[in-house]
């Protein structure tokens, strides 16, 4: 496969598909398709971000475990999120995105409910890392759904409302899990916030199909017309055999520790923030949640705001490395600043959260548009399984760097230099040549 360093990239696409215009029944993509996403997406963060609510409210005095116990729980969710990812992007790829995804939800959310319930710490961390594995089918299973229902000039935007999921959850459930923790205790919360994945994955089954021509909501003309888009965008994608060829592609490689070095930084974030947020600003719970919510309010905007960009610009890697050195730089003004003023600090995490989710659309996207869908699935799943290997490390370290040094100057320093690497690491990705 040939590479050309710093070619323009031309919009493709535009010439070659065809116009949807006569096909208006296909704009209910974005009313059954991205909702469903959404949704499903936003259950698997409730059960998988709680986890720092409940070591704020005391989970470890609760259990009797360590700091440095209760930050590998913590942690350990991201471990069996690294096992199945490729297995379960290439069932998705060749069987059933839909069905993949149904039994999902339902098994991660029995785990996730019984996280309230069971009391033995080799027990618990047991539950915590079958959780992972449960979840890990979610992201590549539904990037995967996507390329079927949505086209390059449309793959942004599909991608962010789907991943949107994140930040809009996490934004909701610190206000929410705050109170329900004040009103029932940390234990009773998790098996609230689990049962839902399991109601879910039944209308999740019922409403979505794994291709245009299987939903009734659309005619057989406009299926015909999006996978007849889909397949010239295919043809302008240089070809891959299969998987091993895929993997000596040096740009998969780059992108496989590009985004180990992001995920440092996110889950350092998302997973410890409200810890961080009680130490420094000493409130109750209930208050943390709010403070909490705050950053994710902001990235909300901006992953709407890039991603309608980067479709615009037909774009992808100048919408993603910018916004990760700001994230570095914001962090390394946290820790500069902790110690003297929390607010100034936590504006600081505000810009660094903000910054951090916006170019998760165009990042998303760049897998699909540089390998051909017989392998972009696997890809896109193995990128994913090295990032979840750097939440593991960045949940597990910034946990312990908190509970070693008592403060969130040493996480913030973590999290600083990886995201900075990270958004470095892009400047180095070669665009594919075009056929």
């Amino acid at each position: 496969m040939a590479f050309e360093p710093h070619a323009p990239q031309a919009d493709h696409s535009a010439s070659t598909a065809p116009s949807f215009a006569q096909h208006r029944d296909l704009k209910l993509r974005w009313l059954y398709i991205v909702p469903a996403v959404f949704v499903t997406y936003s259950l698997a963060y409730v059960d998988r971000a709680n986890y720092g609510f409940g070591a704020a409210a005391g989970l470890a005095d609760t259990l009797h475990i360590t700091t440095s116990q209760s930050a590998l729980l913590g942690s350990l969710f991201f471990l069996g999120y690294f096992l199945l990812q490729i297995p379960g992007a290439a069932y998705a790829r060749k069987r059933s995105a839909r069905g993949l995804i149904f039994l999902s939800l339902v098994t991660w959310g029995i785990l996730a409910s019984l996280t309230g319930v069971i009391h033995q710490f080799w027990v618990l961390a047991l539950d915590r890392l079958l959780l992972g594995a449960a979840e890990s089918f979610i992201l590549p299973g539904m990037l995967i759904l996507l390329t079927k229902w949505f086209t390059r000039k449309e793959r942004s935007r599909a991608n962010t409302f789907l991943i949107l999921g994140n930040p809009v959850t996490v934004m909701w459930m610190s206000v929410v899990t705050g109170y329900i923790i004040k009103a029932v205790g940390w234990q009773m919360t998790f098996i609230i916030e689990g049962l839902p994945s399991v109601l879910w994955g039944v209308v999740w089954y019922f409403v979505i199909r794994d291709r245009p021509e299987e939903a009734s909501w659309i005619s057989p003309e406009s299926a015909s017309a999006l996978n007849t888009a889909l397949d010239l965008e295919q043809s302008i994608i240089p070809r891959v055999p299969n998987i091993a060829a895929a993997l000596k592609n040096p740009n998969v490689v780059l992108l496989c520790v590009q985004y180990f070095l992001w995920s440092i930084g996110v889950y350092g974030f998302v997973l410890w923030l409200p810890v961080i947020v009680q130490k420094g600003f000493s409130q109750g719970i209930a208050t943390t949640g709010l403070v909490s919510a705050i950053p994710y309010a902001f990235a909300v905007f901006a992953m709407l705001i890039v991603s309608w960009l980067s479709d615009r610009a037909s774009e992808r890697i100048h919408f993603v490395w910018p916004f990760l050195i700001l994230a570095g730089a914001a962090f390394f003004g946290s820790y500069l600043s902790t110690g003297y003023s929390f607010w100034v600090a936590f504006v600081f995490l505000i810009i660094a959260g903000a910054a951090m989710y916006a170019p998760y659309g165009p990042f998303f996207a760049i897998m699909p548009e540089m390998l051909p869908a017989n392998v972009a699935g696997e890809v896109t799943a193995l990128v994913n399984s090295m990032g979840a290997l750097g939440s593991f490390l960045g949940s597990w370290a910034v946990g312990f760097l908190q509970g070693y040094t008592g403060n969130s100057k040493a996480g913030y320093l973590l999290m600083s230099a990886a995201v900075t690497l990270a958004g470095a690491s892009m400047l180095l990705l070669k665009r594919p040549s075009r056929q």
